[in-house]
């Protein structure tokens, strides 16, 4: 079980449950357990916290953590390295700082650890993945040629390059899906995205012999696709990747040592290995909500979000979708024309907050 703000503001803390296999519940389980606490509640059956077992630390946990991370890259050595490190006031800084200095065997690498004091209400507060400007500025202001970024429960992973430049998710999956096929591990010569994943990223897979499909949105729905179709590699633009050869969830901390080691076996840096990844403009317009009513059964939402399909056609995409955490609509348009993007991107979010808005 995790208690986690994950990448939302610390007063959304949720909860986070896995299986002994090491997956997350299925959204029926978790959907039958919560009625089941909900119905107890109701009834007055929650029970005396002062009667409940204390939660005891052990230390040795985070040990074994940090040693299952070093084992999964081998001969990983990140001496002479120098990086910014955002662990975002979250999980990670707990393990970032002995970390990285376990895997500095020549104790000549510079990493500045930012955000490493979490106090219960700062994780995520303008730093993080969530803001990855941030550390993307910090590499710049410190001329350091890397810098990786964290969100709150540490299964998300974002990078920065030298130039004052975000690298996300699609790119981290571009360079790790040519890096394994290169080495005969990309099952299938397959990866698994989203709907949110840039049209470029697909491109440029598909120059290098690499399909992709596309999932909804969430980890878990692209987990279900990798298992279903065997592949090796799966993620989304947020930095949540998969690769169940190495652990059966999202782990940022594995994904900036898998990056890593890349670097440091290549001798390229993170800009050079995805250089090629041509970025369709994208815009992400977030509309609060009072309810999640299906869109499709809104005339004038539904006729606004055709008529984008309509004239975008094979330019561009249309993705709309509410959050699954917090009271939003998120209407995501992809184009080659920035203007277009941006028209039907206002038309279909003015749509949504005339009918729905909060």
């Amino acid at each position: 079980m995790v208690i986690s703000a994950s990448h939302n503001p610390w007063r959304d803390n949720g909860i986070k449950l896995f299986g002994a296999d090491g997956f997350k519940l299925p959204d029926a389980l978790e959907l039958a357990m919560e009625e089941e606490i909900l119905l107890h509640a109701a009834k007055n059956h929650v029970p005396d916290p002062a009667t409940l077992p204390p939660v005891e630390d052990n230390a040795g946990y985070q040990a074994d953590y940090i040693q299952f991370l070093i084992d999964c890259v081998p001969g990983l050595d990140l001496r002479g390295m120098s990086m910014v490190v955002d662990c975002a006031n979250g999980a990670a800084a707990a393990i970032a700082p002995e970390l990285f200095r376990r895997l500095d065997a020549g104790k000549s690498a510079h990493f500045a650890l930012l955000n490493t004091t979490p106090d219960g209400r700062n994780i995520n507060l303008g730093c993080g993945a969530l803001h990855p400007a941030f550390v993307a500025a910090e590499v710049q202001k410190r001329g350091a040629p890397l810098g990786l970024t964290f969100d709150g429960d540490a299964d998300r992973c974002m990078l920065a390059g030298a130039h004052n430049n975000v690298i996300n998710g699609d790119a981290i999956l571009l360079a790790a899906a040519r890096d394994m096929k290169a080495r005969g591990i990309l099952t299938g010569d397959l990866v698994v995205a989203t709907t949110m994943s840039n049209m470029g990223l697909e491109a440029a897979l598909k120059r290098s012999g690499i399909r992709m499909l596309r999932a909804p949105v969430g980890d878990r729905y692209v987990l279900e696709q990798m298992l279903k179709h065997n592949a090796a590699l799966g993620g989304e633009q947020s930095g949540h990747i998969l690769m169940p050869h190495l652990a059966t969830t999202g782990d940022g901390l594995l994904t900036a040592l898998v990056v890593l080691d890349l670097i440091v076996r290549t001798g390229k840096s993170i800009d050079e290995l995805t250089a090629d990844l041509k970025v369709f403009p994208q815009v992400i317009v977030n509309v609060k909500v009072r309810e999640k009513r299906p869109l499709e059964s809104i005339p004038a939402v539904a006729a606004t979000i055709r008529a984008a399909e309509a004239d975008l056609k094979d330019s561009g995409r249309v993705v709309i979708r509410y959050s699954g955490t917090e009271a939003l609509a998120r209407v995501m348009i992809e184009a080659e024309s920035e203007a277009a993007m941006h028209h039907h991107a206002t038309a279909i979010a003015d749509a949504i907050r005339h009918e729905l808005g909060v």
